[in-house]
């Protein structure tokens, strides 16, 4: 079985991404390697998972000698929440969990981040696994450590920056995800390249008819590029920001539908799309890069047509955690490949945003 190893090399806390085909059913072994407590061992996950995947995964932890307790929610995204916080919580302290216990997450983004933010305080830390589950969490959300909840005033504003022991992820399991959960994991996919690689936006062109269990190879690279940006800045105070890139937007038109018409990856999809569109209009974005990148989540079936009007996602903007004081700092593209950061005032960017919208328009 063919399996790759990233490390993610921190100052403190570093660790290892395992990816291969299969690797679920070897999940006890790799927990015994990487968890030297004697402590209890806590599942999070969420119904869907846990009735697809959940007997490998517990008859993996048995045969190690690993009982475990899942803890399991509903899907959906209501779950990244103070409520669902509380659920986890009171889950662990029924089973009695402590310090030397040990939580997997068990499933996509939100049971990741859910998971690593309860990790990060209960008991005012204990060590957690990431077994992500969908290709957003694969290739983004289970690996750099950023754990958290959504508020009603915005996405991931109550969060840690906490890091797993370790990410191991099963490519098979991808089998299983809807066209859908594939398509807005391809949004980060195609966000990387578009943000650091130019020859893997390139060859995302070629990959759209790729069986799923042959993206193995992009999807470590995915996870190499994520990984060397969180080394150099594990903590958000410079490069990591360019991983942003389309999620100002992005969350903004989340929050206007109320998290419920259009996923993570949808959403953020559009938001390339608009950074994009707005890069060009400030001059600061190589003219065709837009229509390079609609032309590309085309091709993976992503929809880049904002249904909004680009102003009405101005008091969004205003509360996400990029936002400085009287403006945003967006992530913006010189070309594909490679990015920077650009401060605007709201003034400024809602006039970009109408000029933008008067352009599509035509």
């Amino acid at each position: 079985m063919e399996t790759r190893t990233i490390s993610v090399d921190l100052t403190r806390n570093s660790y290892e991404i395992f990816i291969g085909n299969g690797l679920l059913g070897e999940l006890g072994g790799f927990a015994r390697r990487h968890y030297a407590g004697g402590g209890q061992v806590a599942v999070v996950t969420d119904q869907n998972v846990w009735g697809r995947h959940g007997h490998t995964l517990a008859a993996s932890l048995c045969e190690a000698g690993m009982d475990c307790t899942p803890v399991v929610l509903e899907p959906g995204e209501h779950n990244k929440s103070l409520a669902g916080l509380e659920t986890v919580y009171d889950a662990f302290a029924d089973m009695n969990l402590k310090r030397d216990g040990l939580i997997i997450a068990f499933g996509g983004g939100v049971i990741g981040d859910l998971s690593g933010f309860a990790a990060a305080t209960y008991m005012r830390g204990v060590k957690y696994i990431q077994v992500p589950t969908t290709l957003l969490a694969q290739v983004d959300s289970s690996v750099g450590g950023k754990t958290a909840i959504n508020l009603k005033q915005g996405k991931n504003m109550a969060g840690a920056f906490y890091q797993p022991a370790a990410v191991l992820i099963d490519t098979a399991v991808l089998e299983t995800l809807s066209k859908r959960d594939w398509r807005c994991g391809m949004a980060e996919v195609i966000k990387h390249g578009a943000i650091r690689s130019r020859c893997l936006f390139d060859e995302l062109k070629n990959s759209a008819n790729k069986n799923r269990r042959d993206f193995l190879d992009i999807i470590a690279r995915n996870c190499k590029i994520k990984s060397e940006i969180v080394a150099r800045d594990e903590r958000e105070t410079g490069e990591r920001a360019l991983l942003n890139f389309g999620h100002t937007f992005g969350h903004a038109i989340e929050k206007l539908y109320g998290y419920s018409t259009y996923n993570h990856g949808e959403a953020v999809a559009m938001g390339m799309r608009i950074a994009a569109a707005v890069g060009q209009q400030l001059g600061l974005t190589e003219n065709g890069v837009e229509s390079e990148l609609m032309g590309l989540m085309g091709l993976y079936g992503l929809a880049t047509v904002c249904p909004a009007t680009l102003p009405e996602l101005l008091p969004y903007m205003q509360t996400d955690k990029k936002s400085v004081t009287g403006g945003v700092k967006l992530v913006l593209l010189r070309q594909i490949g490679k990015t920077f950061t650009h401060t605007i005032s709201f003034n400024a960017l809602g006039e970009i945003l109408r000029k933008v919208e008067e352009k599509w328009k035509k």
